[in-house]
């Protein structure tokens, strides 16, 4: 219990994290099993949670795409029913605080953009706007939304000149 609670004690984990912490700290399988059920039943390990948590932290620091959000949720061991059941509600279950951050992939690609341009403008030669959208890409956006991104972000900046 001890190892588990320093390790939950840096951020939120995944049942599946803990288990293998626990594994690689030499807990017999009785002893893994009765802890992941008393942390779990005390409210420390929720899978949904983290989701929740993880989401909510890449929307306020380092916005991605469903795509990336997804495989990123996966490589941490939340089940897929519950990266479904997260997929499925949405931004209903938002809380007031998450107030202002992205509800969709078109706002994510927008903020994304707008912060890896750092305030300098949008380029007008292809490669430059073809970079800019493999850099979306590679963040787990879609080409559609990528493009899409970079159209408004060029109009945008053509009508304030």
């Amino acid at each position: 219990m001890e190892i588990a609670l320093r390790y939950l004690g840096s951020r939120p984990r995944t049942r599946w994290e803990l288990e293998r912490r626990l594994l690689r700290g030499g807990a017999d399988d009785a002893v893994i099993g009765a802890t992941l059920e008393r942390l779990s039943a005390l409210g420390y390990l929720d899978d949904a949670e983290f989701a929740r948590w993880w989401t909510e932290q890449r929307d306020r620091h380092a916005p991605r795409g469903r795509r990336m959000l997804e495989a990123e949720l996966r490589q941490r061991g939340v089940p897929r029913d519950v990266i479904q059941a997260q997929r499925e509600a949405g931004v209903g279950e938002r809380a007031p605080e998450d107030e202002g951050l992205p509800e969709n992939d078109d706002e994510r690609a927008r903020i994304a953009l707008t912060r890896h341009l750092r305030g300098r403008p949008m380029p007008t030669d292809r490669p430059a706007l073809q970079r800019l959208g493999m850099y979306l890409v590679n963040r787990g956006f879609d080409s559609e939304t990528a493009r899409a991104t970079i159209r408004t972000q060029a109009a945008a900046e053509r009508d304030e000149a």
